[in-house]
């Protein structure tokens, strides 16, 4: 117990608590926030941490589940064919990425850093197009709602697979990228049904991926413990503070950190446009791109307002549109 107790125990668990309250005031997935969080701290080499990581996942992530099934907010027909595609590709995905790096643990680890950089950008990048439509949802009246839409099999089946490939390579996207994918497919699906959805099937979606990446990489319990001790009550707290917090804020500023986190890791990984690996970092570069994007993205997204019509800054907020209730007294103003 003693070589378990250690600082690196604390500093894992400070993490698992932050991230967890993030994750529970804007319901967005943890894999994309904690994963470069526990590499950074250098606790352990990329495929530990993503075993790790998605170990924990399926441990909270099933309470959030159980009590979306409870409510009955889940449509269960169209999580059905999200797990169809995505189980099987997230037990493939730990063995693709082995196979592509082959038997040298500097070329695995090199490779997935690479691999994480490129998924939480696609993460922020999607987690933003999700905003916009809702945007443009908001402004157009929104569709009508559908609890029960017509379930599109092979489309289904894509998005995911692709997000069963993701989440077993890099522990990203199971929230993230399958939800802009739900939410583009069947647009007439309240928010609700959208999350309670999406956490039905990334249940086993991340379940697979854990148990696929144990049998390879092994589980080191000295991460998985304090990650899931801080983590917990961090997503309880946030839950209950998040009617208290100015969510705008905190939305956008999660599409800032993804992208400095996805250049970052590129940048420890080597890739060519940025630098040469751990011992030539661009630290400047990466907080230059977070100052660009910190003073550059409200004005893009004050443009992108004005372009529907609404005001520069303002309501509805990144938060409201994030929700249902704006969007009912949106299509009431319009019905008056």
């Amino acid at each position: 117990m003693g070589d378990l107790i250690t600082t690196t125990f604390f500093s894992i668990m400070a993490a698992g608590f932050f991230v967890g309250i993030v994750v529970g005031l804007t319901g967005m997935g943890g894999g994309a926030l904690m994963t470069p969080a526990l590499i950074f701290l250098g606790v352990g080499d990329a495929s530990t941490v993503v075993t790790a990581d998605l170990t924990a996942a399926a441990i909270y992530k099933s309470g959030g589940a159980i009590t979306h099934a409870r409510e009955g907010s889940p449509n269960f027909p169209l999580a059905k064919w999200l797990i169809l595609g995505s189980v099987p590709m997230a037990l493939l995905g730990p063995w693709l990425i082995h196979a592509v790096a082959g038997s040298e643990p500097d070329s695995l680890d090199t490779l997935l850093k690479e691999c994480i950089g490129f998924a939480l950008l696609f993460a922020a990048a999607t987690y933003a197009l999700r905003l916009y439509i809702n945007l443009r949802r908001v402004r157009g009246g929104a569709p009508n709602a559908d609890p029960d839409p017509h379930i599109r099999p092979l489309a289904t089946l894509a998005v995911g697979a692709i997000g069963g490939l993701l989440v077993g390579i890099t522990s990203v996207g199971s929230g993230s990228v399958i939800m802009i994918a739900l939410l583009m497919l069947y647009p007439g699906l309240s928010a609700v049904k959208l999350v309670g959805t999406d956490l039905v099937q990334a249940v086993p979606l991340v379940l697979a991926a854990a148990i696929s990446n144990i049998v390879i990489n092994g589980l080191d319990w000295s991460i998985l413990i304090p990650l899931v001790i801080g983590s917990t009550p961090g997503t309880i707290l946030g839950s209950r503070i998040a009617p208290k917090v100015p969510q705008s804020f905190i939305r956008r500023g999660i599409v800032v950190v993804l992208t400095m986190s996805g250049v970052a890791l590129l940048d420890k990984a080597g890739w060519p446009p940025l630098g040469s690996g751990e011992d030539d970092t661009h630290p400047i570069l990466i907080a230059a791109i977070g100052l660009v994007m910190v003073v550059v993205v409200p004005l893009i997204w004050g443009v992108l307002r004005k372009e529907q019509g609404l005001p520069f800054m303002g309501a509805p907020t990144v938060a409201e549109l994030e929700g249902d209730p704006y969007r009912r007294r949106a299509r009431r103003v319009e019905q008056q």
